[in-house]
């Protein structure tokens, strides 16, 4: 199998030759260890994922200081993203940790919403031809392209209203509630849209809806406000590409769900964190029509395990997964400062080790 094909191999559970490495590094990992995972490659001969990233529906106004009317005075190297969010500097023990603001927290009418200046999407099929060519080439090079929309409805909403706001909407039922989510599903539809209409085989959603021992929310709140959302923007794009395959992530405990999400159409799941949730049982009650990211425990085992129980857990996970596949095994995280280099070694090596 080429690599492409031994990716798409194990998402669909048919059969696998290698195990592809799969990892994100936060900024000082990715200055102190980048260099060793090349390294690291070279010296044993393999290489890592093929899923390559594709670039999103370009927006129509990228100047997000209009925003800044909606907040009081804002730190020095604050970040703001198309949605108006804002992101302040920590101090330097925080690191790439930042203080989140939300735009809409204070409003009160639903007048105050509709006036919000909601980014504006644009599709120039000028631009997106050019895109089309770019993700057939990097296809040509054995790649997988996937568009991540990781943040597609619950958490583009609360980031910008706030958590216990949007909780609050929502449990009184209130019209803001209602219209502040739709707006981020119809904006979520036209991103979903536009990845696979440029070719994109993948489509990454996300929304945290889990905490470490408990859901966040109840299954009816989930199934009333949430789940036909998601379901509306997984439909949008496989009315447009049938064959595309939905990865879904969410931290936390979320077995409650894992039902619905089937429902909706999802094929993979990520991160099935250990902490949370064990994957021997989750994949013994969804392991036929589930395929799952993740499972190597980052709050656990990669910062505080020993490389031995690194691999000892890849090893485990896999043999949990079986012959067929269905298990991109990987961090369930980003990789924080306390991961030492041993175990982001171990992690790798166990990669290439395991079907040999």
């Amino acid at each position: 199998m080429t690599e492409r094909e031994n990716f798409l191999s194990i998402i669909k559970r048919t059969g696998y030759e290698r195990i592809p490495v799969m990892y994100d590094f936060c900024p000082y990992l990715q200055e102190t260890c980048g260099h060793k995972v090349e390294e690291l490659f070279r010296e044993i001969g393999f290489t890592p994922s093929p899923m390559a990233y594709a670039n999103g529906i370009p927006v129509r106004d990228w100047d997000t200081e209009k925003f800044r009317k909606y907040y009081g005075p804002l730190k020095e190297g604050t970040t703001i993203d198309i949605y108006g969010v804002a992101n302040e500097p920590g101090s330097a023990a925080a690191m790439h940790m930042t203080h989140m603001r939300h735009p809409l927290e204070k409003m009160e009418a639903l007048e105050e919403l509709e006036a919000y200046p909601f980014p504006q999407f644009v599709r120039d099929e000028e631009e997106m031809a050019g895109q089309l060519a770019r993700n057939n080439a990097l296809k040509a090079q054995d790649k997988v392209i996937c568009g991540s929309m990781q943040c597609t409805i619950w958490e583009t909403a609360w980031y910008m209203r706030g958590m216990e706001v949007l909780m609050m909407d929502m449990m009184s039922e209130d019209e803001m509630a209602g219209f502040l989510l739709d707006k981020v599903t119809s904006l979520a539809v036209q991103r979903a849209e536009y990845y696979v209409e440029t070719g994109a085989e993948i489509l990454y959603f996300g929304d945290d809806v889990g905490m470490q021992r408990t859901v966040m929310m109840s299954k009816d709140l989930y199934q009333t406000w949430l789940k036909p959302r998601l379901k509306k923007v997984v439909d949008a794009a496989r009315a447009i590409r049938p064959d595309v395959i939905i990865f879904y992530h969410s931290c936390g405990f979320i077995e409650p769900f894992i039902e619905d999400l089937i429902e909706v159409g999802i094929d993979v799941l990520n991160p099935v964190q250990p902490e949370c949730m064990d994957f021997g049982e989750i994949h013994g009650k969804y392991g036929d029509r589930l395929s799952f990211h993740g499972t190597i425990g980052t709050q656990t085992t990669m910062p505080f395990g020993t490389p031995e129980q690194v691999r000892a857990e890849v090893f485990k996970n896999l043999d949990i997964a079986g012959k067929k596949g269905g298990l991109l095994v990987s961090p369930t995280h980003l990789l924080e400062p306390e991961v030492p280099w041993e175990n982001i070694r171990a992690y790798i090596q166990a990669c290439r080790d395991y079907t040999r």
